[in-house]
């Protein structure tokens, strides 16, 4: 919002842009301008939808700032704690689960607070359009006493990230900046200014009370320091210009984040009576506000995406203020528990609230229409995936060595190989969290008494995979543990991890050797295969499954994406149309959507436009029917 920005720049000179330009951005885009705009200096994170291209962004836009990706959140939130301890700015970022990971040095952090500026970007996911859960990331706000602000669209994305590092300085506290994907991945013009570079020199002082947590008598120090503090923040929201109240009536709405458009959106086409607080300031709420807010309404909805945080929140500031308005929202079924807000809902919820029959309020025919029209898209591995071979190579080395299907456990973790699950190949039995493969088969080889499975891929391995893999070696636990190794962060946009020593902004980091780190941590079978090789990756598998304890596979071939964008393709296989039976068995046993089967003339083809020549279809075929041209 521009007359947001306006409002709250009046706080702090610092604060305005002094080259005033417009600029197309997406949200998380114009979150990498504005931690520029603010001098940032040092910026990590671990990749996750939807939060990725806000360290890609600012690695691409200054690459003197060191924006570079972290293992883990964990590590990526104690080396930016680390940073901001010495005077400097720096920005964490993460998907929503990523704070869980986090949350341990999040707490201690909380007691310590910081010297330079430290922004916590933490994006949730409503829906869930691409992660395990819908967690709510403002209740780590309250559960860590920080303060949370949350942006309604683009342009605020960037202004109140501004303010955020402004506020961080001042109370000297990290700030928790939460996301939604609305924000992250939508697309708007937004008024941008020159990138700084603050004139500081880092120094860090000895501070026994508030950096050593066995301080025990500090801690308790600390734990007044920071309720005070969140005392003296919740009074600066009240006036803060990015709350508002705009409207008249006497039905109130509470609007935070992206649902505060819809609402703007819907209103004018009910008609007036509503009174509108728009909130970014969540955690702790701007009590007086509130308040005020409530007193000239004779009934109120909130409405927020994800849990019921705010609508708890203000109804503990109603009684405890003895206020009896009625206030509607999640818990009362106004609106769902589950699932992304929309338009459509919050009308409905409106339409109810004024007793008018929204829950009977429908999706436009036409809307109804596209939804029926447009074409199922269910997801798949690519063509060429190297990991669609290491999961065939896996369920026919089970098959060959007699066990039935689904007799052996086989864990999957989080990354495109976990499209596993789906036909034909339907191999993996869990997704959890990031390096829980390891450690669920750890468990079940243990109560089971016998080998158990693990598959991982290459950049969740360094995330968390390590720990389970120590403790797989320290209890000789009879477990099989597949790396699968495509050389990138492959899920999330192919950035860099410690495997492919590859860096975001070009810098030359040194590249961790997989089967030495194995082999170090005490693995004594450990192999290399190429997935692409089905006969060998089988063979490897077989063998490992007879070792007694811990045993390592590490499938290693380069994820296709990035090898088709540097143009080596491999040779395309035909069909030898004539000898073709039309078994499928080349389409039923891989899932490849480069086989097209012809059901008029009942023969498979290759789809040349997508095919990538990785040849598992040409191993596979029973009648030696998909031969490549040179080979003839």
């Amino acid at each position: 919002m521009v007359v947001a920005m306006e409002i709250a720049n009046s706080q702090s000179s610092s604060l305005t842009p002094k080259i005033p330009n417009k600029k197309l951005l997406m949200g998380n885009e114009a979150i990498a301008y504005g931690a520029l705009e603010s001098g940032v200096s040092f910026a990590t994170g671990y990749p996750g939808t939807p939060s990725t291209e806000v360290i890609e962004t600012i690695a691409r836009l200054n690459p003197e700032v060191f924006a570079e990706w972290a293992p883990n959140e964990k590590v990526a939130l104690e080396e930016a704690a680390s940073v901001a301890y010495t005077g400097l700015r720096a920005l964490v970022t993460m998907k929503c689960v990523g704070l869980n990971v986090a949350a341990d040095p999040l707490m201690s952090l909380a007691y310590s607070g910081v010297e330079g500026g430290l922004v916590i970007l933490v994006a949730d996911d409503p829906g869930p359009h691409t992660s395990q859960t819908e967690q709510d990331d403002r209740y780590y706000g309250k559960l860590a006493l920080l303060p949370v602000l949350e942006p309604a669209d683009v342009q605020e994305a960037h202004d109140l990230i501004k303010y955020a590092y402004e506020l961080s300085e001042k109370y000297k506290v990290p700030v928790i900046f939460r996301t939604t994907t609305r924000v992250n991945h939508t697309t708007a013009d937004v008024e941008v200014g020159e990138f700084i570079t603050l004139d500081r020199k880092p120094k860090f002082n000895k501070d026994i009370p508030r950096y050593v947590r066995a301080s025990m008598k500090g801690n308790l120090e600390r734990h007044k320091w920071l309720n005070k503090t969140l005392k003296e923040i919740e009074d600066e929201f009240g006036d803060l210009g990015f709350n508002w109240v705009e409207g008249e009536g006497e039905i109130g709405i509470i609007a935070e984040g992206a649902p505060y458009n819809y609402v703007k959106e819907v209103v004018p086409k009910i008609g007036g009576g509503f009174k509108i607080l728009k909130i970014s300031t969540p955690h702790p709420l701007p009590r007086k506000l509130v308040v005020e807010f409530l007193k000239g309404v004779k009934k109120a909805i909130v409405v927020e995406d994800g849990a019921p945080f705010l609508e708890e929140e203000i109804k503990i500031v109603a009684y405890e203020e003895g206020i009896r308005v009625p206030i509607y929202g999640k818990r009362t079924e106004h609106l769902p528990l589950e699932g992304e807000l929309t338009p459509r809902l919050v009308k409905n919820a409106l339409l109810k609230l004024l007793g008018k029959g929204g829950e009977r309020y429908l999706k436009p025919r036409e809307v109804e229409g596209a939804e029926n029209l447009a074409p199922s898209r269910p997801p798949t591995m690519c063509p060429g995936c190297p990991h669609r071979g290491s999961y065939r190579a896996l369920l026919d080395a089970l098959r060959e060595l007699k066990f039935k299907k689904d007799e052996l456990p086989i864990h999957g973790d989080i990354g495109c190989y976990a499209l596993s699950l789906l036909p034909p190949l339907e191999a993996i039995w869990t997704e959890y969290v990031m390096g829980a493969s390891i450690s669920l088969a750890n468990g079940q080889s243990i109560a089971m008494n016998k080998k158990i499975i693990a598959t991982i891929g290459d950049s969740t391995f360094f995330h968390n995979g390590l720990q389970p893999l120590v403790d797989a070696v320290y209890k000789n636990l009879d477990v099989l543990v597949m790396i699968l190794d495509n050389r990138t962060t492959a899920m999330t946009g192919h950035q860099p991890h410690p495997g492919t020593g590859g860096s975001e902004t070009g810098r030359k980091f040194n590249e961790i050797d997989f089967e030495a780190l194995v082999r170090a941590l005490g693995v004594k079978y450990v192999k290399i295969v190429d997935p692409y090789d089905l006969k060998a990756t089988k063979e490897a598998i077989k063998e490992a499954m007879q070792v007694k304890g811990p045993a390592v596979i590490i499938a290693k071939r380069e994820c296709i994406i990035p090898v088709l964008r540097r143009g080596e393709i491999r040779e395309i296989p035909v069909v030898i149309k004539d000898k073709c039976t039309g078994c499928k068995a080349c389409a039923l046993l891989t899932g490849c959507p480069a086989l097209v089967f012809d059901e008029e003339r009942g023969k498979i083809s290759v789809d040349s436009l997508i095919c990538t020549g990785c040849g598992l279809c040409e191993q596979l075929c029973p009648f030696d029917v998909i031969v490549y041209p040179s080979k003839k």
